[in-house]
């Protein structure tokens, strides 16, 4: 990092990278301010008091916060331009640059290795970030995903500061910033539809490869990949050959057992999706020189991802699960994930925004007609909304109308209330969706009345 302190301002500071950044930035020695409605609108916010007590001051988002002794304001690409800060910075001359623009910004700062595909990100990220601190590597970390053993009263769990000149990010290309990057390494998990169409997003995964310095590592299972696995890629998969295959694979109901080169290896999460994640880690990091002993040793201690199939209740008949999945391609890999555990489940599922909703409308319907059991059933909220100027010409109606059509069992609840007192229906709950942090908070609730059933 550089070696002048600088006093820098965040606006979104509570988003998901914003906040990985500023807790970096802050553990680096900086001196860091922010603000964000998530605050405003509950001051009493679990993350706005791990900021405080890393000394980073929090402050209304009204622009009341911000002066001429910043040296640089990073502005969420959630923050509108016509917000008060957006034009304080402005008339007041201090340099403005977005979260992308400065996160590019930093890793070239760093032999830095960054892991895209449309899904499977954070927990990657995470559990690379995790691996190489366990083998004494000393990375540096920006995730989007809350890492759990990395979360402390000081720390959310999305950062970390280490010795090396390594950093690990989270390589997301739905604001189009990974063309910017130029890693090291990097990892590339997957391509399905998400936030841009299939080609966009390929060609954005293109020009990441062409600027990638050192290794690029691809799963040679993903079709939509295939054209990029060339010379220089080194491939990993589970049905492929390819120079990082898995065999002997054990899918359990909430972990994997696997044999890589002849070495076993036992992964504490569960699902076709996260052995994908753990193998382009240890094809990483052993291109990187690392034993496959010393990562087979380290790999069971990876506890998750914050909201990534996150168990809120276990207790033998009643079971909760809270997840991240909100695309197609995670929602499929979820729902395969859920079929091995139980026969009977309620799905609560809530889009997040209007334009990703339009945009995947007949995505989102297929996969539900594909992976619901007869005995199944689906529970749409309402579309997720913070505000903007989004067209709302869509809603979860028109998703659960063409479900039923199609003969499967689903509705529309308005009211988070309705669900919690319709609990005795099921015995197992997946709740997930996005960007609302308060689904965490909703699958606690779904438990604690679950355990309340006499």
């Amino acid at each position: 990092m550089q070696d002048k302190k600088q006093k820098i301002f965040f606006s979104g500071i509570a988003g998901s990278g914003v906040s990985a950044i500023a807790a970096f930035m802050a553990d680096k020695g900086h001196i860091i301010a922010g603000s964000d409605r998530a605050f405003d609108l509950n001051p009493d916010h679990p993350l706005k008091k791990t900021f405080q007590s890393k000394n980073i001051t929090i402050v209304p988002q009204d622009g009341s916060g911000l002066d001429s002794s910043f040296d640089l304001a990073v502005f969420s690409t959630a923050v509108e331009a016509d917000k008060p800060e957006v034009l304080k910075a402005k008339e007041l001359g201090v340099p403005v640059l977005t979260r992308p623009e400065y996160l590019t910004e930093i890793t070239e700062l760093f032999n830095t290795i960054a892991v895209s595909g449309t899904s499977g990100k954070s927990t990657t990220s995470g559990m690379l970030a995790f691996l190489m601190y366990k083998l004494g590597l000393s990375p540096n970390f920006i995730g989007g995903g809350r890492v759990s053993q990395f979360k402390t009263p000081f720390n959310p769990g999305n950062s970390l500061t280490g010795d090396s000149d390594y950093l690990v990010i989270e390589a997301c290309e739905s604001d189009g910033s990974i063309v910017n990057y130029r890693p090291q390494h990097t990892i590339i998990l997957n391509l399905a539809l998400d936030h841009h169409a299939v080609d966009v997003t390929a060609g954005m995964f293109k020009d990441l490869i062409q600027h990638t310095k050192g290794k690029i590592i691809i799963n040679a299972d993903d079709k939509n990949l295939s054209m990029m696995t060339g010379e220089k890629a080194i491939t990993f998969s589970i049905d492929e050959p390819s120079d990082f295959k898995a065999d002997e694979v054990g899918y359990k109901p909430f972990g994997t057992d696997f044999v890589l080169h002849k070495t076993r290896f036992t992964l504490s999460l569960p699902g076709r999706h996260n052995l994908y994640n753990a193998l382009s880690c240890i094809a990483l990091l052993s291109e990187l020189g690392i034993k496959l002993n010393d990562i087979a040793a380290a790999l069971p201690e990876f506890r998750g991802i914050d909201r990534r199939f996150e168990v809120h209740l276990n207790d033998g008949k009643h079971l909760v699960i809270d997840d991240y999945a909100h695309n197609p391609h995670k929602i499929s890999s979820l729902m395969e994930t859920v079929k091995r555990l139980r026969p009977k489940v309620c799905y609560i599922f809530q889009p997040h925004g209007f334009a990703p909703t339009r945009m995947m409308k007949r995505e989102y319907i297929q996969t539900f007609v594909d992976n619901l059991h007869d005995s199944d059933h689906l529970i749409l909220l309402p579309i997720y909304y913070i505000g903007g100027t989004a067209s709302k010409d869509i809603s979860s109606r028109d998703l659960a109308h063409e479900i039923h059509a199609a003969g499967k069992s689903v509705e529309v609840i308005e009211s988070r209330e309705e669900v919690l007192s319709r609990v005795n229906e099921y015995e197992t709950y997946i709740v997930f969706g996005a960007r609302d942090e308060s689904l965490s908070d909703f699958a606690r609730a779904v438990a604690d009345r679950l355990r309340n059933i006499k």
